[in-house]
């Protein structure tokens, strides 16, 4: 009895051990399915098809590390607000969701090598004539809420001393395009891939592209939980994988029309 009983401590023990060393690589791959959350309302990086389905750059690259892993793909529909806690509560193993790698949000959530660049640019109508981005003083001006262009336009709004009363956050990307349609600002701050997809519209063919925010690139990552250090590894891997195998330039050219800027590569090196 007592070796039958010190057999099944031993193999107690043996089974915590393994699962405490588990990660959510292997979590992943033992449940056969990844989620994987995006923000679909930012195209061309996510966005819905005519069919309602999932699609855009971040897509994209979902499916490829499920194809890698073995696993099926859930496409996660997100707002920025839900990126990092979608990762705590478990709801998404990992977001590919242009989430800039700022140092405040490093302090909750692990960050990959960065697999995009953006610019910040301003969108407005034509009779707006916005030449410079100091000729948003006196504009009404909106940005989606949590996102790094919201805090970088009102970082500089306060340090040239314009104060906040003529801006809105908007709840989503979507809200904001839609705000600045109807008149509720003059202008909005997005990313320039964001920009370019939307006056190809119809709905913005009197808008036009104005200035990009002074002295700023904003490097993007993918998003793990912070403690997920094999799982952040593979994802690094991953990344390193999708310029190797050329995937990062198949993606570039359905969604963007072309190959990928050698500075863009050039780029997303320096900055592992």
């Amino acid at each position: 009895m007592i070796r039958k009983l010190a057999t099944l401590v031993l193999a107690c023990a043996t089974l915590t051990s393994v699962n405490a060393n588990a990660d959510q690589l292997d979590t992943v791959i033992q449940r056969g399915t990844l989620n994987c959350g995006v923000v679909l309302d930012f195209p061309p990086m996510g966005y819905f098809d005519e069919n309602n389905e999932p699609a855009g750059f971040d897509v994209d690259y979902c499916k490829d590390l499920a194809e890698v892993l073995g696993v099926d793909v859930n496409v996660v529909n997100l707002t920025w607000g839900d990126r990092i806690p979608s990762l705590i509560s478990g709801k998404t193993d990992v977001v590919i969701g242009s989430t800039s790698d700022t140092l405040e949000r490093a302090k909750t959530v692990g960050f990959t090598y960065p697999y995009f660049v953006f610019k910040f640019q301003v969108i407005a109508r034509e009779d707006k004539n916005i030449d410079s981005f100091d000729d948003l003083k006196n504009l009404k001006v909106g940005a989606a809420l949590g996102t790094t262009y919201e805090t970088e336009y009102l970082a500089y709004a306060d340090k040239m001393g314009w104060g906040r009363d003529n801006y809105t956050s908007f709840a989503s990307e979507n809200d904001g395009f839609l705000g600045l349609y109807q008149g509720k600002v003059d202008a909005i701050i997005s990313t320039n891939a964001n920009i370019a997809t939307k006056l190809r519209s119809k709905e913005f063919k009197d808008f036009e592209a104005g200035p990009f925010v002074p002295n700023y690139d904003d490097v993007v990552g993918i998003i793990a939980k912070r403690d997920e250090l094999a799982w952040i590894n593979y994802l690094n891997l991953f990344l390193v994988h999708q310029i190797r195998d050329g995937n990062m330039n198949e993606a570039y050219n359905k969604h963007f029309g072309g190959d990928v800027p050698a500075e863009l590569i050039e780029t997303l090196r320096a900055n592992k």
